[in-house]
């Protein structure tokens, strides 16, 4: 039983894995961030709804990054003070890959994540059908030829808060945009499984959220 904690983006999402299988998930789909008021209700709810005490968790996975700064450093908090308190594991999960199952890729297909950062930059990664990575994560400023060189391969779905900005200077005819998507807790779950299967866990005193970027004050 893993409880997986989204944050990254404007979504606070929050759900429940019971041998890597969906069993609840409970998210505040809105255009604001409300992180910090409604994190540890939905947490509390989600548990009390379930008929579950903290103590019948396994493992509590994070979403990493990268996203928003505060976003982030609200739900590692969260999970690194539930970790500790309960004496459980720590999964940190990537952003980007989890976003990515949101998508059915056809075989030969690309996913390319894309959340918003500032002006016309994104943070990005890309993958295949299979969910493996094709490139790494990394910020990129988009002009009309970004991703070129699997735009002209193959068709390329592009998903995230990133999108709507994209898909105004992009008219490939192999772009597919998928838009008013963000990451959610509930693709964590196959992820979160599978780490927790192999043992890799984070050092709870040590991990941080990777930002890709430092902070900077609006």
């Amino acid at each position: 039983m893993i409880l997986c904690i989204e944050t990254a983006t404007t979504n606070c999402s929050v759900a429940i894995g019971k041998k890597g299988k969906l069993l609840a998930l409970k998210e505040d789909y809105s255009s604001s961030y409300s992180h910090a008021e409604r994190l540890h209700l939905f947490i509390e709810e989600i548990l009390r709804e379930n008929d579950l005490e903290a103590k019948d968790l396994s493992a509590i996975a994070v979403s990493k990054g990268p996203g928003s700064y505060t976003g982030l450093r609200i739900g590692v908090s969260a999970a690194k003070g539930l970790c500790f308190a309960l004496d459980l594991p720590l999964i940190s999960i990537p952003t980007l890959r989890s976003l990515a199952l949101q998508v059915k890729q056809e075989k030969d297909g690309f996913i390319i994540p894309l959340l918003d950062a500032r002006r016309m930059e994104v943070y990005t990664a890309g993958f295949n059908s299979e969910n493996k990575k094709v490139f790494d994560t990394r910020a990129e400023i988009l002009v009309p030829d970004s991703f070129s060189e699997y735009l002209e391969n193959a068709n390329v779905a592009f998903i995230g808060s990133g999108v709507e900005k994209f898909s105004k200077i992009c008219g490939h005819k192999n772009a597919t945009f998928i838009k008013d998507k963000l990451p959610s807790a509930e693709q964590m779950i196959a992820l979160a499984e599978e780490k927790f299967q192999k043992g890799k866990f984070e050092d709870v005193a040590y991990f941080e959220p990777y930002y890709l970027k430092d902070f900077q004050a609006g």
